[in-house]
């Protein structure tokens, strides 16, 4: 096979799996949903690196693990079932050695993320205009009225942010 073929194999499920963890963060941050056919590409994809690497079993036992760790967490109140499922998959796409390296630093940012929602909820009011008609001007006014309630957040970003870090820090 030539290089530049094995390049795109390996690039492939990479890129897609890049677009998809951003869509999955927009989709968050606008509608606090991630549609449930994101992480199953994801997973697709994710199963196609594991397989072209040769940890397919070992890829798919430890996304198995966090997984079901996620869920248990779910049912207890604590996590979005849109999110357990994102990261079901991002640990299927992350490489099963770097998964750890992924959760810390999922962890870290989704701390990040609380505390910039947490210092922002006293400062930001609720809005009072009329609904806008642009779909960005939508989805801010939306997350100025979450954030001035204190509403869940959007920790689709925080899942994307860490696997987009730790498949670039693969690549190269």
């Amino acid at each position: 096979m030539p290089h530049t073929a094995s390049h795109l194999i390996v690039a492939g499920p990479i890129v897609i799996s890049l677009v998809l963890l951003l869509i999955a963060s927009a989709h968050d941050i606008a509608a606090r949903t991630i549609p449930n056919w994101i992480p199953l590409v994801l997973a697709v994809s994710g199963l196609a690196g594991r397989a072209y690497d040769g940890s397919l079993l070992l890829g798919v036992g430890v996304a198995g693990s966090v997984f079901l760790v996620a869920a248990i967490v779910w049912r207890c109140g604590m996590m979005g079932g849109g999110d357990v499922k994102l990261l079901g998959a991002a640990a299927v796409v992350v490489p099963p050695g770097h998964v750890i390296q992924f959760l810390v630093l999922m962890s870290l940012a989704g701390s990040l993320l609380a505390c910039l929602y947490l210092a922002a909820r006293p400062v930001v009011s609720r809005p009072r205009s009329a609904r806008p008609r642009s779909l960005l001007a939508r989805a801010l006014r939306a997350e100025r009225w979450r954030i001035s309630r204190g509403a869940g957040l959007p920790y689709a970003c925080a899942i994307a942010a860490s696997g987009a870090f730790v498949l670039l820090q693969t690549v190269s």
